[in-house]
């Protein structure tokens, strides 16, 4: 490969680590062999377009690019099914071509089903290498990434499990009286349930999370290696369209969805731009050994939107230990008097420990929190 090609690699990377919703990538050796996997070098001129526009119409990249229209939906689409374009109508009916991050790519490779070939296993451990990479990045500039850190949206919101699985009943919901919400806040959907009645267009693909430590040989201990995780709407049509998902009915999301909960995995929601208040785009479905939201797997600095805090009544708690287990954020332990305790900051009030618990001795506290969590510093 010339050096000229190399270069405008390296440009394009540029552009795609730049654009919001990534976390920071060094533009590296790492980096350069996962973009070399996705993009053909013939679309490369077609992605510098973007440099001072991530979102264009077809209009604007008739124009700034200098291609035809038909020219354009090749190469976008082309681009589309290696995750690092979005392809689809704005609300208005406009057809709209927008760069997605770097973390994207990730995730649309590793949500469809894949054969274990030499490319994919190869891709796998490219993406390894540049978590390490990241990893490093966060651990030498510590102290500048953490403080800043703590002024960032959260990137999900967890979607709680509101019933005892021993007794089927609703959980006991305590109201934080102290806590003042503003009337105009909208609290978003809490029940998993509701959130998939509100899209008509449901896909489920696999987790890209589970099936990346599947192909590093360290398969996930919860759940096994099956379509688990949602997007919705114009994410649906999309991941679906371009073969990372399928599309399911409500019905057959709802069936998923019970056999997650009885795994203990945790309903994260993802929405539009991060903002809550906008529309949900996708609903990840997490375990504590893969996912790299969960406490035990953190490589990057991440913040949850919750609207629940798990409480335990003391004298209902028998010490048996399965909130313990079943903690994603592991914030729960058994203290001096072999009863379980919950550790505040880090409780993402998913309601798994309230599900599981065999004495219904976990109740919910409702009340919008932001957890941040923090991967540990190594010396």
């Amino acid at each position: 490969m010339s050096e000229a090609i190399d270069n405008k690699y390296k440009k394009v990377a540029k552009i795609l680590t730049s654009v919001p919703g990534g976390f920071p990538h060094p533009v590296s050796d790492t980096l350069l062999a996962i973009l070399k996997h996705a993009i053909a070098e013939e679309n490369l001129n077609f992605l510098m377009t973007f440099k001072k526009n991530i979102s264009q119409s077809m209009e604007q990249l008739k124009e700034s690019s200098g291609l035809t229209e038909e020219e354009i939906l090749e190469k976008a689409d082309a681009l589309a099914k290696k995750g690092v374009i979005f392809n689809q109508p704005s609300s208005s009916g406009v057809m709209v071509f927008r760069l997605l991050p770097v973390g994207r790519q990730f995730e649309y490779t590793f949500m469809q089903k894949l054969e274990k070939t030499k490319e994919n296993m190869e891709l796998s451990e490219l993406f390894h290498k540049l978590n390490q990479e990241v990893e490093d990045l966060i651990q030498k500039n510590y102290d500048r990434f953490i403080p800043g850190f703590s002024k960032m949206p959260p990137v999900d919101r967890t979607v709680p499990i509101l019933k005892n699985r021993a007794t089927g009943n609703d959980l006991n919901i305590i109201v934080n009286e102290e806590l003042r919400v503003p009337e105009q806040v909208v609290i978003p959907t809490q029940k998993v349930e509701e959130l998939i009645n509100k899209f008509d267009d449901i896909a489920v693909g696999h987790c890209y999370c589970r099936q990346h430590k599947e192909f590093l040989g360290d398969p996930c201990k919860q759940f096994d290696l099956t379509p688990s995780c949602f997007t919705l709407g114009k994410s649906a049509r999309h991941t679906s369209n371009h073969g990372f998902s399928k599309l399911v009915s409500k019905e057959e999301a709802l069936e998923i969805l019970k056999k997650i909960e009885d795994a203990g995995l945790v309903h994260k929601a993802y929405h539009l731009h991060s903002d809550t208040s906008k529309e949900e785009v996708a609903i990840c479905n997490c375990c504590s050994c893969c996912c790299l939201t969960a406490r035990d797997c953190l490589i990057f600095p991440v913040a949850n939107a919750t609207n629940y805090l798990a409480s335990i009544d003391q004298d209902l708690c028998i010490g048996c230990g399965t909130c313990v287990e079943k903690c994603y954020s592991k914030a729960i332990f058994l203290n001096d008097d072999n009863k379980a305790e919950r550790i505040e900051e880090y409780c993402v009030g998913c309601g798994v420990c309230a599900y599981f618990c065999p004495e219904n001795a976990i109740s919910l506290i409702e009340g919008q929190r932001i957890v941040r969590l923090n991967p540990p510093r190594k010396q």
